[in-house]
């Protein structure tokens, strides 16, 4: 059952964290609750699946990494879940998940991030990944971003307007793996 304070407390970390020593300390102490009580209602929440991904969103460009690459693969349905767990345990991988072909224009399933200093390096982790995660075999591009887009975690609307919520209606279509996202699988 989710309640008032679970709408506060969503709105107050779908924005990010502070940055603080002790955040869920300043989120409790801007909710009037306890900091335990802000940490085991977010734990439950996440359980709960109302929270479906807890995160980080790193500003890649500000650490120097200046290359960032979507590599997009054509892998058949049933080897998806497999070849994308694999993909998303190498070290390299920022990103993995499944996003529904769109016929013949675009016939790529599995999609995985690689961020790098160069371009250089971006081809260099990719080469190595294909080799270790035994991809040859599927058809892929390298599409290298141009600029860089505002990064933010998913923002969730409260049913009758007010506050935040996360939405439960409307989940993916496609069978859970570690995190559901509206567009398709993703793998943590």
């Amino acid at each position: 059952m989710i309640d008032a304070i679970d709408y506060q407390l969503i709105a107050a970390v779908q924005a990010g964290l502070p940055i603080a020593a002790r955040p869920y300390a300043a989120i409790a102490e801007q909710l009037a609750i306890a900091e335990q009580d802000v940490i085991e209602r977010l734990a439950r929440l996440k359980t709960q699946g109302l929270i479906k991904r807890w995160g980080v969103v790193v500003k890649h460009r500000q650490l120097g990494y200046r290359a960032n690459a979507m590599i997009v693969m054509d892998v058949p349905d049933d080897r998806v879940a497999r070849v994308g767990a694999l993909i998303s345990q190498q070290a390299c991988v920022n990103l993995c998940y499944q996003r529904p072909r769109q016929g013949e224009i675009w016939p790529y399933s599995l999609y995985c991030m690689i961020h790098g200093k160069t371009r250089d390096v971006v081809l260099e982790q990719w080469a190595e990944l294909r080799h270790a995660c035994n991809l040859c075999e599927y058809p892929f591009e390298v599409l290298f971003s141009r600029r860089c887009f505002k990064q933010r975690g998913a923002l969730y609307a409260h049913p009758n307007g007010n506050g935040a919520v996360p939405s439960i209606a409307g989940e993916s279509r496609t069978e859970e793996i570690k995190n559901k996202q509206s567009f398709g699988m993703h793998f943590a």
